[in-house]
């Protein structure tokens, strides 16, 4: 969403735009459809001030982001019914996904205890219908969004065919999107490699000087 509103409102300073697992949304309250939405899906239960720091304060930090590499990691989405929380969809006893380590949880946990939960839920979650002003939702820099195709937000309504059907090029029209067959929502550490390969060739041919 930052990089987004940054090449939308200062274009002259943005030379490129690389995106993970997000496509282009509109900002403001026309952007996404909250109607659409299953209800107890997490985007709407964490855009709720108090739902998720109730939900994720029953837990030391280092098993809640256990609970989130193991559930978002999926390619279902994560709707919790009416006697749930989020944190509920995962199986105590579940394993991490093979590509993330017990160091690397270390590492995360240790950052997340230090920064607390705050603003990852802010940004997004509880700013996505606030009316930034835009008037021409536009981003007209060369740009690059990587997408997991088994990547959940594949299956939120209509996402697929936005980005497929080209849709998202009236708001992008330099836009190039690379799928990666096996890629789920954390791509850049599941597939490093390849991430970087396809960021680094599409750096070397935009931005070269």
């Amino acid at each position: 969403m930052t990089a987004y509103m940054l090449a939308v409102s200062h274009p002259e300073r943005v030379l490129s735009v690389v995106t993970l697992g997000v496509p282009f949304i509109i900002p403001g309250p026309a952007g996404i459809q909250f109607d659409l939405l299953p209800k107890g899906f997490y985007v709407l239960r964490w855009a709720e001030p108090g739902r998720a720091e109730a939900d994720f304060g029953r837990f030391d930090v280092k098993t809640v982001v256990r609970k989130i590499y193991i559930l978002f990691c999926r390619s279902e989405l994560q709707v919790a019914g009416d006697d749930e929380e989020i944190m509920d969809l995962v199986d105590p006893v579940a394993p991490l996904p093979p590509w993330f380590t017990e160091d690397d949880l270390g590492v995360y946990a240790t950052l997340y205890e230090n920064s607390g939960f705050r603003f990852p839920l802010q940004v997004p979650y509880r700013c996505l219908s606030m009316d930034h002003g835009v008037t021409d939702p536009k981003v007209t820099a060369p740009s690059l969004l990587i997408m997991g195709e088994k990547d959940y937000v594949m299956k939120m309504a209509g996402m697929e065919e936005y980005m497929r059907k080209g849709t998202v090029k009236q708001f992008m029209p330099n836009l190039d999107i690379s799928f990666m067959p096996e890629g789920n929502h954390f791509v850049q550490e599941q597939l490093p490699e390849q991430v970087n390969e396809l960021i680094i060739s599409f750096l070397n041919k935009n931005c070269s000087t």
